[in-house]
């Protein structure tokens, strides 16, 4: 209570809270207005019958936005899939690399070929959503491209108007926009499933069987969200020395269990779950291929070679991307070029090395916990028996993102009281 006295006290503070829940409240209405010209009862059936995981899975994600058919259906897939590569070809490209180095004006270059990108996933995407759409569901009719094309420019446009108001949020709000996006798009599933539970217990004819299994579920998540909230903020603090005229002052490098924090759960599920998508798509016939897809390859069968590929690939990704973004070379030159050095290891290639081994080691836990935090209630709704990944009030990656969004939150409110604090001394 003394955090929101606080918070209200402070007029540039509240003005940033205001303005960041007005822009929130105005992305949940534009949820709810759909693409006109589509039948948008049969787009809510194919999507809650349960017969169609993959894309049930990301419709919460996008606070089902896509069983609305909504023009924000696509969500910030598009933007979260193009900043995730253009940040690996920064280091791949050296005129992109060049360019984050040049500040605020390399950065708004590539936050512009950023934007590119997003324009081309989108369109992809869009199509490939409406062609699958549109194969299953009889009444919904794309047969063609002049029915198809006007579609997918809604829906692009849609996505563009999401990525715009998420930048409003990380300029004029607080926080960081596209992340309390998405963090509001999972929330805003839990009133439904609570409700959808609940009705089902109280009804005639309703399923009270799904009521004991939700509720250990719900102290499932409690425990899974305490330890998401530790393994966040857990991190290894490096000692480092620097000598400054002839004195010596201690310090710490602080390396984060959770370095790639949800990026390898993102890039295993698209991988994992891709030819299940293409497979549902394409719908073959007799194929022992697709038997053996739809069978193991799909987040809700109850095959290990799922779960066994899933927590290889978000173990490997999490060695993947930290590799690129966490460049130790750059830090030990940087650690040596400031006088300071870590004791037991000489300065440079040593320090690097060592830097190397540390966050080699935190890698591997960091992307166990991944794999275990997203495959656990996976695993509890094959065993539970009558709940269904819809019952879900949370999935394992939005603990995640939710227990990340909110830890930042807390930190920005408390660097400005802080910030402010300071001023008022001055």
């Amino acid at each position: 209570m003394n955090l929101l006295a606080q918070i209200w006290q402070s007029e540039t503070l509240r003005k940033k809270v205001f303005y960041t829940i007005l822009i929130l409240v105005v992305y949940r209405i534009l949820v709810q207005i759909s693409v006109p010209g589509v039948d948008i009862d049969g787009v809510r059936e194919f999507f809650t019958s349960g017969e169609n995981s993959v894309f049930s899975m990301y419709s919460m994600l996008t606070g089902g936005a896509m069983e609305k058919f909504s023009i924000l259906m696509m969500g910030l897939a598009p933007y979260i899939n193009a900043s995730i590569i253009m940040q690996l070809m920064t280091v791949v490209v050296p005129k992109l690399e060049s360019l984050q180095k040049e500040g605020d004006a390399g950065q708004k270059k590539i936050n512009f070929y950023t934007r590119i990108l997003t324009v081309i996933f989108a369109i992809g995407q869009s199509y490939g959503v409406l062609y699958y759409i549109g194969s299953n569901i009889p009444s919904v009719n794309l047969g063609n491209i002049y029915d198809v094309l006007p579609l997918m420019l809604v829906i692009t446009a849609g996505t563009m108007l999401l990525v715009w108001l998420g930048e409003q949020i990380t300029e004029k709000g607080l926080g960081n926009g596209i992340s309390l996006i998405i963090f509001a798009s999972i929330v805003s599933n839990i009133p439904t499933i609570f409700s959808n539970i609940l009705g089902s217990v109280g009804s005639i004819t309703g399923d009270t069987g799904k009521l004991i299994p939700f509720v250990v579920f719900l102290a499932l998540v409690i425990v899974l969200v305490i330890l998401t909230i530790l393994a966040t903020e857990g991190q290894r603090r490096i000692p480092v020395n620097y000598g400054t005229g002839g004195q010596s002052m201690a310090s710490n490098l602080p390396i984060r269990v959770l370095q790639a924090g949800m990026i390898p759960i993102i890039f295993a599920l698209s991988l994992v779950t891709f030819p299940s998508v293409i497979l549902q798509m394409v719908q073959p016939e007799n194929s022992p291929v697709a038997d053996f897809i739809t069978q193991n390859l799909n987040p809700a069968s109850s095959s290990p070679y799922f779960f066994a590929i899933y927590t290889a690939l978000i173990v490997f990704f999490s060695y993947f991307y930290v590799s690129i973004v966490f460049k130790t070379e750059e830090i030990a030159e940087n650690i040596q070029k400031r006088g300071g050095f870590i004791p037991g290891y000489r300065p440079g290639r040593e320090t690097a090395e060592h830097l190397s081994d540390v966050s080699f080691r935190l890698n591997l836990w960091g992307g166990l916990f991944l794999a275990f935090v997203a495959i656990i209630p996976m695993v509890f709704t094959l065993f539970s028996g009558t709940l269904t990944s819809q019952d879900l009030i949370v999935s394992g990656s939005g603990i995640i993102i939710i227990v990340g969004v909110v830890l930042d939150l807390i930190r920005r409110i408390n660097d400005q009281l802080v910030t402010q604090d300071y001023d008022k001394l001055k």
